[in-house]
């Protein structure tokens, strides 16, 4: 995995972020003092400036040119995961991208939903206590900000279609590959 990055300082805390190559093109990673808070897929140019504004504003934050290394283990992780060798992330995690229901039902996928494994909208949605909301799981799935490390490529439709992806269904069809869940794409 190649390396790029820098932080993003606010009043209260910095961000520190790297771009990294990967398995499924390059992520931006970024974290804060309480851990990672944010995965971006397809980090070029353009994308990783938008989200860098993005997270800026979302954590009042103004680009610095120091680095903390608090990103060395989430890179390293991913890393391994990528090449076969990590079922399971154990990095820190910062929430602070994330609310109410959205949190809640990131927090049971990350938990709950194990490496190799898929689960419905409907099923996670229950196991929150809300039998009715898949729809909603979706919107959480589409709003997650720790997508790889908060698996959601592992949830797909009660019929045994992909559903959407942030990344793009290419890519969640790689990453599930990748856990054995679905062949290896032909390319």
């Amino acid at each position: 995995m190649s390396v790029a990055g820098r932080t993003v300082s606010g009043m209260d805390s910095t961000v520190e972020w790297a771009v990294v190559d990967s398995g499924i093109g390059p992520l931006l990673l970024a974290a804060t003092e309480r851990g990672l808070v944010s995965v971006v897929f397809h980090a070029r140019e353009g994308v990783r400036e938008r989200a860098l504004e993005r997270l800026a504003g979302q954590l009042g934050a103004e680009p610095a040119e120091s680095a903390t290394g608090r990103l060395a283990e989430p890179i390293r992780q991913l890393a391994e995961y990528f090449s076969g060798g990590r079922r399971e992330f154990r990095v820190p995690l910062d929430w602070a991208l994330t609310t109410g229901f959205n949190r809640q039902v990131l927090r049971e996928l990350a938990g709950g939903v194990p490496y190799g494994t898929v689960v419905g909208y409907g099923d996670l949605a229950r196991s929150v206590g809300q039998p009715g909301a898949a729809q909603a799981v979706g919107a959480a799935m589409g709003a997650n900000p720790l997508p790889v490390v908060v698996p959601c490529h592992r949830v797909v439709e009660s019929d045994g279609g992909l559903g959407g992806f942030g990344g793009g269904l290419e890519t969640k069809r790689t990453l599930l590959a990748l856990e054995g869940v679905l062949p290896q794409p032909l390319f």
